[in-house]
């Protein structure tokens, strides 16, 4: 399993890049997978809570089913000064007690889904304008950055 801490340590850099697209916004895209393997889009708001990146669902939505089904998932950044995704599977709280840890106070009232993200590759696609290229800075546990550069 890897936590977002996991990736600030072996890619510092990146993951602060990749960190300032998710909280330059309040709601990104998250994608699960429907029973049938096909994708789902859905409104989600991610959190940094120690060393998880977190997020959550009211209670029963269909995102939060998927998850429960098939956690794998990847959320897509709102665009801007870069295009940030990360890739994982969903793991969700169900110990009250970790519930709680994962909690920011902004969940809506009454119960709710909370999940953290078991991190697998995180993305950042960037222009180089000078160049006139594509960078892609791809980052998965244990490995180092990858560097793809495309005209």
């Amino acid at each position: 399993m890897a936590t977002w801490r996991q990736f600030e340590e072996e890619a510092a850099d990146l993951a602060a890049e990749v960190r300032a697209r998710f909280e330059a916004h309040e709601t990104h895209v998250l994608a699960t997978l429907r029973k049938d393997g096909s994708p789902r889009v859905s409104g989600s708001e991610v959190a940094f809570v120690g060393d998880e990146l977190t997020f959550g669902s009211m209670l029963g939505a269909v995102k939060a089913l998927d998850l429960r089904r098939d956690g794998r998932c990847a959320v897509h950044a709102h665009p801007g000064e870069g295009d940030a995704k990360i890739a994982g599977v969903a793991v969700e709280a169900v110990d009250p007690a970790e519930k709680q840890a994962l909690t920011t106070g902004k969940e809506p009232p009454g119960d709710f889904h909370a999940f953290r993200l078991d991190l697998r590759e995180a993305v950042f696609t960037s222009v180089d304008q000078e160049e006139q290229l594509l960078v892609i800075r791809l980052w998965r546990p244990g490995r180092p950055v990858e560097v793809i550069r495309r005209r």
